[in-house]
């Protein structure tokens, strides 16, 4: 057990489940005799709802933030140069990364069993704006381990400032000016490489927020057809249910039905048995009156 394991297990997981995670850590470490690794571990703090959800981000989709980062590094470099177009083009994307990131990150939250509010989903979105701007905050998000959001805000000027900060102004170059433009062109180059630079840069990551973009367009495809699917199944599946409920009960009814079926068929066999028997006994009693009847016989000598 190492500090750096621990912090990466204890801000991987829920807030909620945060601290009693640390302290069990801790107590293993004091239980196996490294007082000063239990105290450091005592020490971690619980990440906010924000901060948990970012580090959520970085660990579940490491492939989707690295645009930010190189986002991150062509804006701070256009903004040294004072291109204001450039800024501009990449302040539009720095709104549709950071949007599309922070709904990640939201529903990473929700599908991890810790849904968040959309005012969370808005401080995600402060801290992204932070790692744009700042790489140190760059860095202390990719390791995955924020306690809070940044303390204080972090971002670029306004696109339009910057534009007009990069306008030239015209003046006629005094004659110890004129000595120094061989130098300037040099500069000039050289600033133009970094500018061209940051545009490459710039380029790469519209085309992977385009496939990013183009990529959770599909998902939520696939998640609002699958969605549908499982609300049609489960409703024939309810139906298919109150079908073998109904079919049930009807079983049951002519189980019933049957059962005094055969009762009243036994009953009405016994009764016909009966009713023959008395027939044949009163058949047999007429028989024997017949033979026993004095004129019976002398009606049969006068014929």
């Amino acid at each position: 057990m190492d500090l750096d394991a621990v912090a990466d297990e204890l801000y991987g997981i829920r807030p909620e489940d945060f601290t009693a995670t640390r302290d069990t850590r801790a107590a293993a470490a004091r239980s196996a005799g490294d007082r000063a690794l239990a105290e450091k571990i005592r020490t971690l703090r619980r990440p906010s709802l924000s901060a948990w959800a970012a580090n959520l981000l970085v660990r579940e989709r490491p492939d989707e933030t690295e645009p930010l980062l190189q986002l991150g590094e062509a804006l701070r470099q256009a903004h040294h140069n004072l291109d204001g177009a450039h800024l501009r083009e990449l302040s539009r994307q720095q709104h549709l990364l950071i949007n599309a990131l922070s709904r990640q990150a939201r529903q990473l939250a929700k599908e991890a069993g810790h849904p968040v509010s959309n005012d969370v989903q808005h401080e995600v979105e402060s801290i992204l704006q932070a790692v744009l701007a700042d790489p140190t905050a760059a860095q202390e998000w990719a390791a995955g381990r924020l306690v809070k959001p940044f303390s204080q805000t972090l971002g670029f000027p306004a696109t339009e400032d910057a534009g007009a900060a990069a306008a030239p102004t015209l003046s006629i170059p005094s004659r110890p000016a004129v000595a120094r433009v061989r130098g300037g062109r040099q500069g000039d180059e050289e600033r133009q490489r970094r500018i061209a630079q940051a545009r490459q840069e710039a380029a790469d990551t519209e085309r992977e927020l385009r496939a990013i973009e183009g990529e959770a367009a599909t998902a939520a495809r696939e998640a609002d057809e699958a969605g549908k699917h499982e609300s049609g199944l489960q409703q024939r599946a309810d139906e298919l249910a109150d079908e073998l409920r109904s079919l049930g009960s009807e079983q049951r009814q002519a189980r019933t039905a049957a059962q005094k079926a055969r009762e009243r068929l036994r009953t009405i066999d016994r009764q016909v048995r009966e009713a023959r028997r008395h027939a044949e006994t009163a058949a047999g009693r007429l028989e024997r009156l017949g033979e026993n009847d004095p004129g019976h016989g002398g009606n049969e000598d006068k014929r």
